[in-house]
């Protein structure tokens, strides 16, 4: 009987053991999750910034944003007031950067190195004009905060700001990337999509001379609403991306090209087709890999310890 009973002790114990430690491991890889951003919050910060309701599948609000009569100098109006991008820029320094003149200046500033509570800014901590609370929940707010403390480069150290050429781009290495990835929806001269910008037809060679910043950006994190790669998720470095613009800014432009003055325009376009779903496709395989790497590891050790108990109670066992 006594053997019985010790028997019983030492089963509950090695049994027990691997469901507290699995209990642990949970907890832990839970606390780690709501305090780091995952790459893709980056990623789809990005699209929230570049074209929000549009990343979402909304309609655009209707009217102008809030804040939009502060100024007078960008006559634009409706859906593009409510884009981050147009007041802060693709190169996300706003009234200081490429956004410091021409049609677009606002005279708002930037959000390039901003130390600020971001979420607390979209539900309109600073200013109630501001508020998003109605368009952008909790989740959609976080991944812009992901994307403006974790996914911004400083253009100007690589896009000279007066001729709008890559500095130090590698246009032969950016032809064997452009080839295999973008190619098949643009065309091997980038004519194969036309983009529309206030009536004029334009080539994605015109674009990316036109407005690198933008190019650059999309290249990184993909344009919202569309089907199209995603450097990022295609392990693309911003160099990598640079080297893309600058290829493309040597294909043809095209005799309707614009000239630098409408840096920042956007360039409507149809959506495209052809290219792969990269940023769901890569999204389900990042939580694949994160799923494995995270609970992998802990499942192996908690085998190990049910392998090492079994091996524990034989023992015993001989030895009674």
């Amino acid at each position: 009987m006594r053997r019985d009973a010790d028997m019983r002790n030492s089963l509950r114990f090695f049994f027990s053991v691997p469901l507290v430690l699995l209990w642990l491991s949970v907890s832990v890889v839970s606390a780690l999750g709501n305090s780091l951003p995952a790459a893709d919050d980056v990623t789809r910060g990005a699209l929230l910034y570049d074209k929000w309701y549009a990343a979402l599948g909304q309609p655009a609000p209707e009217g102008d944003m809030p804040l939009w009569s502060a100024q007078t100098t960008n006559t634009r109006s409706g859906p593009d007031t409510w884009r981050c991008v147009e007041c802060h820029g693709w190169d996300y320094k706003g009234k200081d950067g490429a956004y410091g003149s021409g049609s677009h200046y606002t005279g708002f500033p930037g959000v390039f190195g901003t130390q600020a509570d971001v979420v607390a800014v979209l539900k309109g901590a600073t200013d109630p004009g501001h508020d998003f609370s109605a368009y952008l929940d909790e989740t959609s707010m976080k991944q812009v905060a992901a994307f403006l403390q974790s996914g911004l480069i400083d253009d100007s150290e690589y896009i000279d700001t007066v001729t709008l050429k890559t500095k130090g781009g590698d246009p032969a290495k950016g032809k064997t990337l452009y080839e295999a990835n973008c190619a098949s929806c643009h065309g091997l001269d980038g004519a194969k999509i036309i983009f529309r910008t206030e009536g004029i037809n334009e080539t994605l060679g015109a674009v990316a001379n036109r407005d690198p910043y933008r190019f650059l950006h999309r290249t990184r994190f993909g344009v919202a609403g569309t089907q199209m790669p995603i450097g990022r998720d295609l392990g693309w470095t911003p160099k990598d991306g640079v080297d893309v613009l600058a290829y493309v800014q040597s294909l043809p432009t095209g005799s309707e090209a614009q000239q630098p003055s409408n840096v920042g325009q956007d360039s409507g376009a149809s959506p495209q087709v052809g290219g792969p779903p990269a940023g769901v496709a890569g999204g389900i395989l990042t939580g694949i890999l994160a799923f494995l790497g995270t609970f992998g590891v802990s499942a192996f050790f908690l085998f190990g310890l049910v392998v090492l108990g079994f091996l524990v109670v034989w023992a015993l066992r001989s030895r009674k």
